[in-house]
């Protein structure tokens, strides 16, 4: 008699999760499809891809299965997904740059793609953190509580393993639309869910998947991912962190922080730099930044720099004012409104940083990576006023300690400071610009593409292949 058996039930992609993290440890982190992947099946293959579902037959046996493989999709575009959020100006500003440095160096041989997938695929929280990011940094022990109390690791882990088993499935097809030959993440929670996606898809030895960390020396632990091909650190002290946070040396790279090519391939020189943004070119300028929404004591800091770089007994001013609002409309109208005993210029978001700082002696600004790095390149030495606790913190003896600046959160000492640099100290104005030099790093964001592009060339044969293919090759990917 014969006795059918029921075949067990597929897990879902919650109790994968869940269970894995029941284990403990980072193993749901690694590499290794389980036996009952969703695409471990005998027989016909059956495949989801983005929104499209896919049936192929085939048979191992057969002759064709002894096709050319290296030969399919060799010649392709390659297609790079850049996964960023607005939470802060510095990731998509970090995306933006590996995309220009990308389309500069290889042309037409990649396509790029920058996406938040979790404001255009997932649900709350996800697809809220723009906001929530904005509301905490104005309350600034909201986010400090935030930030360190989810470092632990087993914190950030449940928390992460519980919003992939939500949202997993949106994820995936977020992902799957653009069918990437390489993800890049520039936030730190665009790590662990795409990589449970592409380990569930059976993808992780076809997809090139690196991070490239835009925080220069504080850097939130979710930043760490062991299941990254690279992890691309700004700095020796983020790479420090990358080997105590379970990464192999082999996986970091430091090449110093993604900046616009713009700041590594300038062409004109100060002079005729202020000639073109119609700066008075005989006095000294200093740059007064707010970040790109203007925050920070910019008002304050602007008026003292307008008494201080005033010399009453010649009855003339000894530099010159830039004052970058970003999207801060009111304070943009609240400088122009003021009279100025100096030369000032107002200038609200700006998109051709690299020639503001090109033209300017020295800047003032919160504790902003992106900033700094840019400044560095530039030669110009940082007045700190400001940061955001957490991943700015660190930022601070980072240029202090470097000799490219000084942090003060005092209108009034820092206008001091730009005075004193415009007269009788500019030989401590030109050391620091030395230190900045010396700390720069230019070639950082072509060094991180062309590293990228040697990993894609690297995967071999079966990463050429295109998706539509590689949906029923998955048993020898």
């Amino acid at each position: 008699m014969a006795m059918s058996v029921a075949p067990s039930p597929r897990e879902s992609i919650a109790e994968k999760v869940f269970k894995s993290v029941g284990r403990g440890g980072y193993s749901y982190y690694l590499g290794g499809r389980s036996s009952n992947s969703r695409n471990n099946n005998s027989g016909n293959n059956k495949r989801i891809c983005g929104n499209d579902e896919m049936e192929f037959d085939y048979d191992e046996d057969d002759d064709g299965a002894t096709m050319e493989l290296a030969q399919i999709g060799a010649e392709r575009t390659k297609n790079v997904l850049i996964l960023m959020s607005d939470t802060g100006g510095g990731h998509r500003a970090s995306a933006e740059a590996i995309r220009d440095a990308f389309k500069m160096e290889f042309g037409d041989e990649y396509r790029i793609f920058v996406k938040d997938v979790w404001k255009e695929y997932t649900g709350w929280p996800l697809n809220d953190m723009e906001r929530s990011y904005k509301f905490m940094v104005k309350h600034v022990q909201l986010w400090k509580v935030a930030f360190h109390s989810t470092s632990p690791r087993w914190i950030h882990s449940c928390y992460l393993a519980a919003i992939a088993a939500y949202y997993a499935k949106e994820v995936e097809t977020g992902l799957m639309e653009y069918k990437p030959d390489i993800i890049i993440s520039v936030h730190p929670l665009m790590q662990h869910i795409p990589l449970w996606v592409l380990k569930w898809q059976g993808l992780q030895k076809k997809v090139v998947f690196v991070t490239v960390i835009t925080d220069l020396n504080s850097c939130h632990p979710t930043w760490f991912h062991p299941g990254v091909n690279r992890c691309y650190c700004p700095s020796q002290e983020v790479a420090k962190r990358a080997l105590l946070d379970g990464l192999d040396e082999s996986q970091t790279r430091v090449f110093g922080l993604p900046i616009r090519p713009s700041f590594a391939r300038a062409v004109l020189s100060k002079d005729q730099l202020r000639e073109e943004l119609e700066m008075d070119p005989d006095l000294p300028a200093v740059l007064l930044m707010g970040g790109g929404e203007g925050m920070g004591p910019v008002k304050k800091t602007a008026m003292a720099l307008g008494e201080s770089l005033y010399d009453r007994e010649a009855g003339k001013p000894i530099g010159q004012l830039i004052i970058i609002c970003g999207r801060n409309k009111t304070l943009l109208s609240t400088l122009e409104s003021e009279e100025w005993k100096i030369s000032v210029k107002i200038r609200g978001f700006e998109n051709q940083m690299e020639k503001w700082m090109g033209a300017c002696d020295c800047i003032i600004t919160k504790a902003g990576p992106g900033t700094i790095a840019e400044a560095l390149i530039r030669g110009l030495p940082i007045i700190l006023n400001d940061y955001i606790p957490g991943q700015e913190k660190g930022n601070v003896p980072y240029v202090v300690d470097n000799g490219a600046g000084v942090f003060t959160r005092s209108p009034k000492e820092t206008a001091r400071l730009v005075a004193e640099w415009f007269s009788t100290k500019a030989d401590e104005l030109k050391r620091m610009s030395e230190n900045a030099l010396k700390l720069a790093q230019p070639e950082a964001v072509f060094d991180i593409v062309r590293d990228i592009h040697e990993l894609a060339e690297q995967r071999g044969p079966l990463a050429r292949i295109p998706y539509m293919l590689t949906s029923s090759f998955t048993s020898l990917i």
